[in-house]
């Protein structure tokens, strides 16, 4: 089975969101992969995902009420097939974290990877408004869209 790890900077707002949003699309196009997420830095761990992103992921269906941030560990690069950054900061936090050149390899920019893009990086709504929590739903809603029908046509 494939794995995915999705990683933002807290993992409080966008990567807990793709999560969810992948985990629902990829069971639902009979797709086994498994998904998770963290975030690079360690200053939420253990925290909810924040209520202007639940209130927003809610309104759209998806539920993020059981998610509990965590930091990246170095044994993700060994468990992961794939992690999949939201920006080119968490892009080079990733790289520069590796144990390992071949398992820097592991990680790409999430949007460009699954052909979603544009935008390349995928905006943090948390010093926002709410108006950013919901383009963020519908921007992981079309981006894990793209992500599944690469990982359709990459498993025939």
């Amino acid at each position: 089975m494939r794995r995915i790890l999705f990683v933002c900077l807290g993992n409080i707002c966008r990567s807990p969101l793709v999560e969810a949003v992948a985990r629902a699309s990829l069971a639902e196009a009979g797709l086994a992969v498994a998904v998770a997420s963290c975030g690079t830095g360690d200053w939420h761990a253990g925290e909810g995902a924040d209520p202007r992103m639940l209130a927003a992921a809610h309104a759209a269906g998806h539920d993020l009420s059981r998610h509990r941030a965590r930091q990246l560990r170095e044994r993700d690069f060994v468990e992961h097939d794939l992690l999949l950054a939201m920006d080119r900061a968490n892009l080079r936090d990733l790289r520069q974290r590796a144990p390992a050149p071949e398992l820097a390899a592991k990680a790409a920019l999430f949007l460009e990877w699954s052909g979603a893009a544009p935008p390349v990086e995928f905006p943090d709504p948390w010093h926002g408004d709410e108006a950013g929590f919901a383009a963020a739903v519908a921007l992981a809603e079309r981006s894990v869209a793209a992500l599944v029908e690469r990982l359709r046509h990459a498993s025939r």
